[in-house]
């Protein structure tokens, strides 16, 4: 990941989370885990964000998917 900044978006009525890396490009979306989806930069194939559905109910998979893709950023999210 080239940019350090990142933004996080939580959506309690959808129970959706989204995090954002760096400046926002034209992007494509993979599943890589049911329900979670990363997009990477059409160009580059860098990483710019991270989409949860249904993260109250499974928030340990953060971590799981940040480790699958080797983003390692200071970041713990609790939903209660």
């Amino acid at each position: 990941m080239k940019n350090n900044s990142y933004e996080i978006h939580y959506d309690e009525d959808t129970d959706f989370l989204e995090i954002f890396f760096g400046e926002p490009t034209p992007s494509l979306a993979e599943e890589i885990e049911p329900d979670v989806f990363i997009r990477r930069d059409e160009k580059t194939n860098e990483i710019k964000s991270i989409e949860i559905f249904s993260f109250k109910r499974r928030q340990d998979i953060l971590k799981k998917v940040l480790d699958k893709i080797n983003i390692n950023i200071p970041l713990k999210i609790s939903i209660n």
